[in-house]
């Protein structure tokens, strides 16, 4: 195993209830990384296990992932590793974690004449550099837990966990899905492979794993049980910057261990997938490595998940600038909260209270907050459970008064790509919040919360919100934003257009001086001969509970846009009903 000679990691047997001693002092983190750098070269790694993992990778198979092997322990059973260091980041800032010198040079193997480029531990650190947002990192992993939704999953996890060796915080986000079979849990820690085939799934480049766990903190350990072909089994992965960084490694390594259930005698035993030598050296790191100091301690981590699901529990976690965790466990008991993040919005003092505790704000550093509007359904059937309570679903469609609704066609080269249904209005607090833009969603899947496509002067523009879901434009990797293509901002200039109609001729609802005057309505007609994408519509009038007696007209947008309206309202907290768009 690489730069650990000089380390003292003999594996011995311990007590029963030994747990690996606290946080040291920084300058014993200090003298351990110093010791391992001045060792120098890498020890020699054996060349069997070397040429497995490359006969892996060049066949595609999902061994792929480099699992080195290290020298066996002097004891097979219930071995421990009992070190005086809790193992942690030298840097514990995300942002400046990668600022690293490992002092070795990246190698390529030859393999059967082929050269083979191994990842280096780094490339961790550059991948997760795509989330800028923490929560946006939680979200992907949210993510991967209702795509189980398919696989019976009901429920995931999110809450706060303790490192048993230093009492420090940790992430913990568990669901009872299909879990991954050993096979899977390879391809989940490895790097290009995806199992989404679902169309309606929200994952599909298999990097969401290693980029929001590594955005989290510096270490990652997976337990997963898997049922299937009357087989059970339990999987072990660690995913350790800490560990690769420290012992000065050139490529990334992934200590693995799995368990099967012997059916006679109905317990779990070391799987045969590898040899006995094999599995007490990955066991041997993920010992040393990980929370746990003890394979007994380990393995009661899947008490709890039972005969299906996955547990991830992030460890290690990131400092923001102040010294403090990123992720706030403590402000509120029942939320998570990015420290430091709550932002003073600039209004009347009178209002300043609803615009500091309206959504549109909250979600920027409460995570309850924002998992409540992050999906645009869910299924009755599952729960999303923060800290001990329930997320109650948000339906952001219902904050809205004065609805009106827009079909927009988005068209490439005189084809329409897609029909999108845009629900645009007045948020209810309006005129007293200042919160505006549009809410899209891909695939079920909030993207981009709020987005102000104008910026608006003499408050026009104050209090519009729209919701749509536009399936036809790709979100980039970190589901934060969209591909910048053509389409995308096709649309970012019809939101914009529907923006400034809706506030110009609806704004006196709301107390502002009415900009356009509504056109008058006429009975549905043929269009003349020639005319592009003609329709016939059905106007819904207003609630009549709503200010002003809801009187005001309906309105047809330019049909240039390849759009039509339909106007309808809901008494606050009631839901809407409106009649079909018909498009001839």
């Amino acid at each position: 195993m690489v730069g650990l000679e000089k380390v003292d990691l003999k594996a011995i047997k311990l007590e029963k209830g030994y747990v690996g001693e606290g946080v040291q002092e920084e300058n014993r983190r200090k003298a351990q990384q110093a010791e391992v750098r001045k060792s120098g070269t890498q020890s020699k790694r054996q060349e069997s296990e070397e040429t497995r993992s490359l006969n892996a990778l060049s066949t595609g198979q999902s061994n792929s992932i480099v699992l080195e092997q290290g020298q066996p322990p002097v004891d097979d059973s219930g071995i421990s590793f009992a070190s005086t260091i809790c193992p942690a980041p030298l840097c514990r800032q995300f942002w400046k974690a990668g600022n690293y010198d490992d002092g070795l040079n990246s190698e390529t193997t030859l393999q059967n004449g082929k050269s083979y480029l191994h990842v280096h531990p780094m490339f961790l650190h550059s991948n997760a550099t795509s989330h800028k947002w923490a929560f946006g990192a939680i979200a992907e992993l949210i993510d991967n837990a209702v795509d189980e939704i398919q696989n019976g999953a009901t429920f995931v996890i999110v809450d706060k966990t303790l490192n048993p060796r230093d009492q420090s915080p940790a992430l913990v986000i568990q669901d009872n899905g299909g879990g991954m079979d050993p096979e899977a849990i390879r391809r989940c820690m490895s790097f290009g492979f995806s199992d989404k085939k679902s169309k309606a799934a929200i994952g599909q480049y298999g990097n969401g794993f290693k980029t929001s766990t590594m955005r989290l903190g510096a270490d990652v350990i997976v337990f997963s049980c898997h049922l299937g072909d009357r087989v059970m089994t339990q999987s072990i992965g660690l995913l350790s910057y800490t560990f690769l960084t420290q012992t000065g490694h050139d490529r990334i390594v992934v200590p693995m261990v799995d368990y099967e259930l012997n059916t006679s005698t109905g317990n779990m035993e070391i799987s045969h997938r590898y040899d006995k030598e094999y599995f007490m050296s990955n066991l041997s790191m993920l010992l040393r490595w990980s929370p746990y100091s003890t394979e007994a301690e380990l393995l009661k981590q899947f008490d709890d998940i039972g005969s299906h699901g996955t547990k991830v529990i992030i460890y290690n976690l990131w400092f923001s600038d102040d010294g403090n965790v990123e992720l706030d466990f403590d402000t509120d008991p029942e939320d998570i909260r990015i420290g430091g993040d709550v932002k003073k919005v600039q209004a009347n003092p009178a209002w300043r209270t609803v615009n500091e505790q309206h959504i549109a704000n909250r979600l920027h550093y409460s995570l309850r907050a924002y998992l409540s509007i992050l999906y645009l359904k869910i299924p009755e059937t599952f729960t999303i459970v923060l800290r001990g309570q329930l997320v109650e679903h948000r339906n952001l469609v219902l904050d809205l008064k004065f609805q009106e609704f827009i079909v927009y066609r988005p068209q490439t080269g005189g084809c329409k790509e897609a029909e999108v249904l845009t629900t645009i209005g007045f948020l209810k607090e309006a005129p007293h919040v200042t919160a505006h833009g549009f809410n899209i969603y891909h695939k079920n899947r909030l993207i981009l919360p709020f987005w102000p496509v104008v910026s608006y002067a003499d408050s026009r523009g104050r209090g519009v919100v729209g919701v749509l879901e536009a399936n036809f434009v790709e979100p980039t990797h970190n589901k934060q934003d969209f591909e910048r293509t053509s389409l995308f901002q096709k649309l970012e200039g019809r939101l914009k257009e529907m923006t400034w109609e809706y506030w110009d001729y609806h704004c006196g609802l709301i107390g502002y001086q009415v900009k356009k005057k509504l056109p008058p309505i006429e009975p549905p007609q043929d269009s003349p001969p020639g005319m592009p994408n003609s329709s016939k519509m059905k106007h819904v009038a207003l609630n009549l509970g709503m200010p002003n007696g809801g009187k005001t007209k309906p309105v047809t947008l330019n049909q240039n846009h390849h759009s039509v309206s339909v106007k309808a309202a809901s008494a606050a907290g009631t839901p809407f009903q409106y009649e079909n768009v018909v498009l001839e």
